[in-house]
């Protein structure tokens, strides 16, 4: 078993935030973004994470953005929030992935297309909220803090893998006591997010409904991305697509909605 004590240390880890990036949120979360932008500027390897990011394809620009108040004028304060979240994650990414077939660039693409989706989704149900907007951050930090975990049992993980075809979700619950959205909640108080952010994360495993609908509703929507974006042939096959089982029943009223919007993605 793996203790509750070696997950917050290892949590405990996120993010190694030097001054300048501590500025930057700081002044995020006040909406200050001319100053934010000033703050980045000065920490070389969050500016060079801001460029590479923005101008991946999903973002769709036909030029490329170098300039930080540029980055952040187009993203935004909460796509800017988000960013420097996903950057502080990228700093806790192991050099070389052991259990999931990732590298530094492949991650950068599942948080980037996760973002943008859920950007999208956001827009979709006309909800502007910065917290909401940055909760999708935690999932791909619970992927990393959960190859972190299995390494240090990898033998028991493929064998339960081999014998029973359970999914890594399942798995971690085992070995760990908590699953991926345990962690997600666990990475959220670390960050001191809103509760709701927690709440969000917990409805979107598809098995821990919120009986508040508004948080049960964004949880439906970040199943069905998530399911969908690991389902994706690069996801697949580094083998993120078996980390959690699909709760088609969930989501059967969104489903049409979800499929819509992403045809237009």
């Amino acid at each position: 078993m793996i203790t509750t004590q070696k997950i917050n240390n290892y949590i405990d880890k996120i993010p190694p935030a030097p001054l300048a990036l501590k500025k930057t949120i700081f002044l995020l979360n006040k909406g200050e973004l001319i100053q934010a932008a000033k703050a980045a500027q000065s920490d070389l390897a969050l500016k060079a994470y801001l460029k590479n990011l923005v101008n991946k394809a999903v973002y769709g620009f036909k030029n490329e953005v170098s300039d930080i108040s540029q980055i952040f004028g187009i993203l935004g304060v909460s796509g800017s929030q988000q960013a420097v979240y996903n950057y502080m994650i990228s700093l806790l990414s192991p050099s070389k992935w052991q259990l999931f077939k990732l590298n530094a660039s492949s991650f950068e693409n599942l948080q980037a297309n996760l973002s943008k989706k859920w950007q999208m989704i956001l827009a979709h149900l006309e909800i502007k909220d910065k917290d909401i907007e940055s909760a999708i951050t935690l999932l791909p930090a619970s992927i990393i803090v959960s190859e972190a975990l299995f390494c240090e049992k990898i033998e028991d993980v493929n064998i339960l893998r081999t014998a029973k075809a359970l999914d890594y979700n399942t798995i971690l619950q085992r070995l760990c006591n908590k699953d991926l959205f345990d962690i997600c909640e666990q990475i959220s108080i670390k960050w001191e997010m809103p509760s709701k952010i927690a709440q969000i994360v917990q409805a979107s495993s598809g098995v821990k409904p919120s009986e508040n609908e508004e948080i049960d509703k964004l949880g439906k929507w970040m199943h069905l991305l998530l399911f969908y974006e690991l389902s994706q042939a690069q996801n697949i096959e580094a083998g993120l697509n078996d980390f959690i089982d699909f709760q088609v029943e969930y989501i059967g009223d969104i489903y049409e909605a979800f499929s819509t919007l992403m045809d237009i993605a």
